[in-house]
């Protein structure tokens, strides 16, 4: 491990970084300039939630803008040394974070080496308690390939997934595998809830592969609506 890598995994290090995390995130929500859609949303929203928020993982540091006064919002983060700092931030910006290993469609077959039945289960928690909750919905690894996990969480939980996209007009685009999106100050944002789906209990298999494809054709057509908002293209299309 380099002696950069060893400096930002100090507990110090990691409180003012996270701290510096929030306060940009709050200065870049308060200098662009947002449009949501559907317009005035704030009584459709209440009547879906507690709802689970499906978002691509590159959209993760900026889904807290969705977040209005009242709501009371939950997330699962790893408990990687990594996600410390996401942790501090998320926390600042009024989200509850539970540390975990994420619910994924292998969760059947390694939920004991891997955590994700306990994700799993304290997110179905979160949902029964009346927080909504924010998933990332791809595939480990795999931009924009909608995984199983999150359909197992509508499933057991009995709630709707709501896609929903929050992007800016300037923005950086990291060279990671999820080109995740980091939002710059003094443009124009967009939020767009998609088209809630709901998963029933039981499901054939055909059935529900049928659905996770209709939750990434959504994730993807909520993207694709708030770049136009801002007039932008999506320089991240969904994997071939």
């Amino acid at each position: 491990m380099s002696l950069v890598k060893r400096i930002s995994r100090l507990p110090a290090i990691q409180r003012v970084l996270g701290h510096l995390a929030a306060d940009y995130l709050r200065l870049v929500r308060r200098t662009n300039r947002f449009v949501v859609e559907p317009a005035a949303p704030d009584a459709w929203l209440d009547d879906l939630s507690p709802f689970i928020a499906g978002m691509w993982h590159g959209q993760h540091t900026m889904i807290a803008f969705m977040r209005r006064p009242h709501d009371r919002i939950a997330t699962i983060i790893s408990r990687s040394p990594d996600g410390n700092i996401n942790t501090i931030a998320l926390t600042r910006l009024g989200a509850r974070v539970m540390r975990a290993s994420g619910a994924r469609g292998r969760v059947v077959r390694d939920a004991k080496a891997k955590g994700g039945a306990e994700g799993l289960r304290a997110m179905v928690r979160a949902l029964k308690d009346g927080e909504t909750v924010a998933f990332s919905a791809d595939v480990p690894k795999v931009s924009r390939r909608c995984d199983a996990g999150i359909l197992m969480l509508a499933r057991f939980s009995g709630r709707p997934i709501v896609p929903v996209a929050v992007v800016t007009s300037r923005h950086i685009r990291f060279n990671s595998w999820d080109r995740a999106c980091l939002g710059l100050p003094f443009g124009r944002g967009a939020m767009v809830f998609g088209e809630p789906i709901h998963v029933p209990r039981e499901n054939e298999p055909e059935a529900f592969e049928a659905l996770r494809l209709k939750v990434e054709a959504e994730m993807n057509r909520v993207h694709d609506r708030a770049y136009t908002l801002v007039g932008r293209l999506d320089r991240v299309g969904p994997p071939a």
